[in-house]
């Protein structure tokens, strides 16, 4: 998606974003909607069952959402310098490697479901429940990994409406099922806690199904055709490439994701109810990071596309408008989230010991979405030339040496109030050295990394 020259780049990002946090809340929504119902009509130690597995289902999809970050990339690159086949390459290597890590973790993960909930600390009381619901979807990995990746390479080519339309349709078929399920409906039978994971399954494959066709019919430049067939095995030298944006990303988020498990740890350390307001808080907190998550995927898009056609003086406006649309849109929500916070809570649970905890998680970690966002944008612009390993070890210090430890601490001394303290800590000390970084050295250099090494 490249912009006419006269206009004004707010506009593009605005173009591009809509769809982009519409189809990002949509991709988290069949979840949440998975956790109100489990939580209305299963309970509290139900809701808590299935917010236990989540950091777990994080860290087997980080490669994944770091692999199609550099696919996204590359193909960003790709488009950028008008070289379609390339987009081909990129995009057959990856979902043929998606696939086949997909599989490895339904294997290796399944059958070791409850050791690996046993290892963390999960309370006795919901260990069944989380187990049941565990492995179910860690058998459906090969599935998932294919439609996230799918999606997620669109963008690339700027297109954010054709993975809004699928998750979409997916979200829908979730909402209806997940109930059926829980009651057993129309003849189907009573699932249980297992009931939002097999609506997840069912959801994501017909509307990966549809995808396929719908791609055909518009002449998609990512359709399944024969170009891509042709493509669809393991191209080392691309992959080498992918992976060289796609692992930094990927070992960021099992950084994130261990540290979300220790933190998980500490919180299952005072209860079920505590667990429970967890998993409910960090759905809430997901759903106002995701325009700054967005902003930060524009602006490496557009980037990766000004650097593919070598228009790299737009990369220091293309920073600043994601820098000030995160303050804007994120800042909003924010503060909507607080005002309302309690009421929002009220569609996970009623219970009130759940909900003080959640709303205190919410009021004292949540202002700091706004930071984490614009931290997103330096490392965002940066990885779109090939700059990953400095974005990279920035976020994996701040998490490691700043938010375990100050949640391990405070949680010590306050209890859980100092386990959500740690969120804002962590995500001061990423905005100040992301920045650092892209002002005293990434603008410094110039900036060649592109898809001509690769093809």
């Amino acid at each position: 998606m490249t912009a006419p020259a006269a206009r004004p780049l707010w506009r593009t990002f605005i173009a591009f974003l809509g769809p982009l946090i519409l189809a990002n809340i949509l991709q988290s929504l069949s979840g949440t909607l998975n956790n109100v119902y489990v939580g209305h009509m299963l309970g509290v130690k139900a809701l808590a069952a299935v917010s236990a597995f989540f950091p777990i289902l994080f860290f087997f999809i980080a490669f994944i959402i770091g692999l199609g970050s550099g696919a996204a990339v590359l193909i960003g690159q790709a488009w950028g310098a008008k070289k379609p086949e390339a987009v081909k390459t990129v995009a057959g290597t990856t979902l043929s490697v998606g696939f086949i890590v997909g599989l490895a973790v339904a294997l290796l993960g399944g059958p070791f479901a409850n050791a690996l909930l046993g290892w963390l600390g999960t309370p006795a009381d919901i260990l069944q429940d989380a187990t049941l619901y565990a492995s179910v979807m860690l058998y459906a990995m090969p599935g998932l990994f294919v439609y996230l990746l799918a999606t997620a390479m669109m963008r690339g080519v700027g297109d954010t409406r054709t993975p809004l339309r699928t998750l979409a349709l997916s979200t829908s078929i979730g909402l209806v099922l997940t109930p059926t399920f829980i009651r057993g409906w129309f003849g189907l039978p009573q699932l249980g806690v297992a009931s939002g994971a097999v609506a997840t399954i069912i959801s994501f494959t017909v509307a990966l199904v549809w995808l396929a066709f719908f791609l055909r019919r518009r002449n998609h430049p990512l359709a399944p055709d024969a170009v891509l067939a042709r493509h669809l095995w393991v191209d080392f030298g691309v992959l080498k490439t992918v992976l060289k944006i796609g692992v930094p990303t990927g070992v960021q988020l099992v950084v994130i994701s261990i540290a979300e498990l220790a933190l998980l740890s500490f919180v299952n350390g005072f209860g079920s109810d505590a667990t429970a307001a967890y998993g409910a808080g960090t759905q809430i907190i997901s759903y106002v990071q995701f325009p700054a998550m967005s902003i930060a995927i524009t602006a490496s898009i557009l980037g990766a596309q000004a650097i593919g056609s070598g228009n790299t003086e737009r990369l220091d406006a293309i920073t600043r408008t994601g820098l000030w649309l995160n303050v804007a849109i994120t800042g909003v929500l924010v503060v909507m989230a607080l005002l309302f916070s309690r009421a929002v809570i009220g569609w996970f649970t009623t219970n009130t010991e759940v909900m003080s905890l959640a709303q205190n998680l919410l009021h004292i970690s949540l202002w700091s979405s706004v930071i984490f966002g614009m931290a997103s944008v330096f490392s965002g612009v940066m990885r779109s030339s090939g700059t990953v390993m400095a974005p990279t070890a920035i976020s994996i210090l701040a998490i490691a040496a700043v938010e375990v430890p100050v949640a391990w601490v405070l949680s010590r001394h306050i209890g859980t109030d100092g386990i959500w303290a740690a969120y804002p800590a962590a995500f001061l000390a990423m905005f100040v050295m992301q920045g650092l970084y892209y002002a005293l050295v990434w603008r410094r250099r110039a900036q060649r990394f592109g898809i001509r090494r690769m093809v």
